[in-house]
């Protein structure tokens, strides 16, 4: 049942290859053209770059339906910017330009030299004029520009810091928690401080002048050396444009990239196919082949480009990852080649060659384009751009190595069946051994009319694979993964959560800077958060809704990321004052609707309730939290919030609340991540168990490739965090990778185990490792010498790409090469004998005239674990 299923599967498949390769061998002229025309023509596409490049962080890096960005839309309908502004109450970030103060030395910033400096920058900042100065762009509150308290607190007279006494974090009714920072207090008395932050926020809808004006801001600050002051601070500085203006700028660190990488594959190309014999070597195929995968990325990106598909960022690790993979599929048509008989016909040749290696590519090309198919059911859209970019890519990369490659194997074997040299192309004399030169050449093996085989197919063959198999070899190799497993499962643990904002920019930013000072004096008060009460019908008049509110606030405030100490900012706490007076009953309907409009006035919460046609809408309060620190501090306050108004609303007058905080649409990620991560590892997985069984006519061994996939995800997953990588969207695009290079080596090692025709599981685990160790090796080496610069990339994205495609193609390596054979020697029911299910052949009198075994997979003889 078993071999029916995979003949049924393989034989026609690998019928329809060999009709292919005899037709690429008798007009290789066509099909090395017809590519480079289709390539040109789509990567027209690239003109629409500029048009299609969807660089904004919020679309790009948060969940695309998350639970915030539906609540902001419920707070920008009710609560619509005011006139009046109000940090406190901004549904977004807004725009704004900031400044972090601190001593060159860490030393006590309260002080009067240090506050001269902070003033005379201040006046300086407030002096930038673009055209328009920042009196008329700033945001103001009753005709006035907003200010900064600390500045106001000692009357912009530096004497004053020495003499005054300063609460912390309430003075006289203003907050100071996120203006000064890393200090130190006597009962609540400020003694000495680290850091000072000011902000300067403009009108929202002046949009343009704004930028012209945050433009002028970072130019004065970047020339704005320490040299220029008393020497007595040092300054960080950001602006709400900052960040989204240096993650712009990522994708340019890595261009002068693409053309390193390149040449390391044309380099590793011809290195690992050169053989001194000056015919047999394939110097000029082997650069062809990384050009067929330039190829492949220019046509499948221009069809996109084309087609409107939107541009991430993280699509630029993308080439990257193709030039590896195509040059990995050259070598496997490269190794079925070289294993036909040389005396033969080209077409006849390159028939054989796609019979074998055709089908080879196909499943590994499935297997790759499946998981990253997978991957657009996340809900981030940097994952979806960069899934559908390189899916697109892989498909394009497979059909220009059978159309554009395969017609440069038949020429070069034109060159080869003429004897001539691989540089001048003049005919040489044929050599009589395996050694060559560069005025004699072709050799091959007159026993098996074949090339020779390549120096390190022997190192595995006649050394590595015999090692393998020894008694305390096996038991070494099972402790070691123990180990692995164990540190593994550790690191797991150990890993964090969610992409931080401050590594979208790239190295020495002061966008990082301006982040690492928040992080070390700002972090001990977090967001302050708004409940909004959304509920129409809640009767604020009624004593018992009124108690079941204060019950909800009181929970809030009971938390622990929450701040006790410091009173919830609630209109209705000081109309309820207000309702003390002689003569006014707010429980009653009526009197509460009377009063309300003049108290919102006067007050200063106009802005908090939503009051129209005699109804409230809708109202909102707000609670300050405190000590959120690291992600996951981020991740359990936002749990912890929702938690809470998903308990008020079932309370027995029930309050219908959300909570958001503009810093809500980044945490949300949080409570994505895992769970999506894990779904799309489940599914690609049960994908790839349905493809290896189709493959291996074996279930208990596809279940082996199964259990090979989940301990490298595991391996990854462990050894990222311990390599300090987050779990965020962009890890989570390579651990979707992880599987189809996990099948790429697992599953093949594992069917040329079951189809050896050995009699003992040691001698197939050596047959296997004898057919498949160089290639495996070969793919993993061209893979890495694809994403290996990026290590040297200024970017936190990019180099996360590469450490983790690092650790992918290693583990999966040593999984293909050391752990699975190993684990298979003591699968008896894998190492039962083929004998029942070897096919027949014909018996041949000459047996230089046996043609080679590749009727079905069965039969392995390629050198690679792609070529079945």
């Amino acid at each position: 049942m078993a071999k029916c299923k995979t003949d049924c599967i393989e034989k026609p498949l690998s019928l329809v290859f060999e009709k292919l390769g005899r037709v690429v061998g008798r007009h290789p002229c066509v099909f090395l053209l017809l590519p480079l025309f289709v390539a040109a023509a789509l990567g027209a596409g690239f003109i629409f770059l500029h048009e299609r490049e969807s660089n904004d962080i919020e679309d790009q890096f948060t969940p695309i339906n998350g639970p915030a960005k539906l609540e902001r839309a419920i707070v920008v309908e009710n609560f619509p910017q005011s006139e009046e502004f109000s940090q406190l109450r901004l549904a977004s970030e807004g725009t704004y330009a900031s400044l972090i103060i601190t001593g060159l030395q860490g030393e006590n910033i309260l002080n009067e030299a240090a506050f001269r400096d902070i003033i005379e920058l201040d006046r300086q900042v407030k002096s930038i004029s673009t055209g328009n100065t920042f009196e008329k762009l700033c945001a103001k509150t009753k005709g006035r520009c907003m200010s900064n308290a600390i500045l106001d607190i000692i009357n912009y007279n530096a004497t004053e810091i020495v003499s005054l006494d300063i609460t912390y974090p309430m003075n006289n009714g203003m907050f100071l928690g996120t203006t000064i920072g890393g200090v130190e207090l006597d009962s609540s008395k400020l003694t000495s401080a680290k850091a000072v932050r000011l902000f300067y926020f403009l009108d929202e809808k002046k949009t343009k002048e704004n930028s012209y004006w945050l433009d002028g801001f970072l130019k004065l600050l970047s020339n704005y050396t320490e040299q220029k002051m008393s020497s007595k601070v040092h300054v960080s500085y950001f602006t709400s444009i900052s960040r989204q203006n240096e993650f712009e700028t990522n994708s340019d660190s890595i261009i002068p990239l693409f053309s390193v990488t390149y040449f390391l594959a044309i380099t590793l190309s011809i290195m690992s196919c050169s053989r001194l014999d000056c015919v047999r070597t394939k110097v000029w195929v082997a650069a062809l082949g990384v050009v067929s995968a330039g190829l492949a990325v220019l046509a499948s990106f221009g069809l996109l480009l084309f087609c409107g598909m939107p541009f991430a960022i993280t699509v630029a690790s993308s080439p990257f990852l193709i030039l590896g993979i195509g040059v990995d599929d050259m070598f496997i048509m490269i190794s079925c080649w070289q294993k036909t008989e040389v005396n033969k016909a080209v077409e006849i040749r390159l028939a054989e060659t796609y019979k074998e290696a055709g089908v080879s590519i196909t499943i590994t090309t499935l297997t790759d384009v499946l998981a990253f198919y997978i991957g657009l059911m996340t809900p981030f859209r940097s994952v979806q751009s960069f899934c559908m970019y390189t899916s697109t890519a892989l498909l394009f990369c497979y059909v220009f190595n059978i159309t554009f490659f395969g017609a440069c194997l038949a020429l070069n074997g034109r060159r080869e069946k003429g004897n001539r040299h691989w540089l001048t192309c003049m005919k040489v004399p044929e050599a009589t051994g395996d050694d060559g030169g560069c005025c004699v050449g072709g050799a091959y093996d007159k026993n098996t009319l074949k090339e020779f085989e390549m120096p390190v197919d022997l190192f595995f063959k006649n050394y590595y694979g015999p090692f393998l198999t020894r008694v305390w070899v096996k038991m070494t190799v099972c402790l070691i993964y123990a180990g692995y497993l164990a540190v593994s499962i550790y690191g797991c643990f150990q890993m964090q959560e969610g992409l931080d904002l401050k590594h979208l920019a790239t190295d020495g930013s002061y966008v990082g800077s301006y982040y690492d000072k928040e992080d070390e004096f700002f972090s001990a008060f977090g967001p302050n958060v708004m409940l909004v009460i959304k509920d129409e019908d809640f009767q604020y008049w009624n004593l018992t809704a009124r108690e079941s509110l204060d019950l909800c606030l009181k929970n809030f405030q009971n938390l622990t990321v929450a701040d006790s100490g410091i009173s919830p900012v609630s209109w209705l706490n000081e109309y309820m004052k207000f309702g003390q007076n002689p003569g006014v009953n707010l429980n009653n309907e009526t009197q509460f609707k009377s009063y309300l409009t003049a108290f919102l006035n006067l007050s200063g919460f106009s802005q908090d309730v939503n009051y129209t046609n005699n109804q409230i809408h809708a109202s909102r309060m707000f609670i300050q939290t405190v000590n959120i620190r690291t992600a996951i501090d981020e991740k359990d306050m936002l749990a912890a919030f929702r938690e809470t108004a998903e308990k008020c609303g079932k309370l027995q007058t029930p309050v219908d609340l959300i909570v958001y905080h503009p810093a809500f649409i980044y945490f949300d990620q949080y409570a994505v991540i895992i769970s999506n991560t894990i779904q799309n590892l489940v599914v690609a997985t049960c994908v790839m168990l349905v493809i290896s069984l189709l493959l291996i006519p074996n279930p208990l061994c596809s279940l082996w490739v199964t259990f090979a996939i989940a301990s490298v995800i595991v391996g990854v997953a462990g050894f990222m965090a311990l390599w300090d990588v987050s779990l965020d969207s962009v890890s989570m695009i390579n651990l979707v990778i992880c599987i189809g290079f996990s099948v790429d080596f697992s599953a093949h090692i594992s069917y040329a185990f079951v189809s050896s025709e050995k009699s003992s599981a040691n001698e197939k685990a050596t047959d296997a490792i004898n057919k498949l160790g160089y290639p495996i090796i070969q793919g993993a080496v061209s893979t890495i010498a694809g994403v290996v610069v990026l290590a040297a990339a200024k970017s936190y994205i990019f180099r996360t790409f590469f450490k983790i495609m690092f650790l992918v193609i290693l583990f999966g390596a040593v999984h293909g090469i050391v752990f699975i054979p190993v684990f298979l020697t003591f699968l008896g029911t894998c190492s039962s004998s083929r004998e029942k299910n070897k096919p027949n052949y014909p018996e041949l009198s000459d047996k230089s005239e046996q043609p080679v075994k590749s009727v079905v997979i069965q039969n392995v003889w390629c050198s690679d674990p792609d070529c079945p």
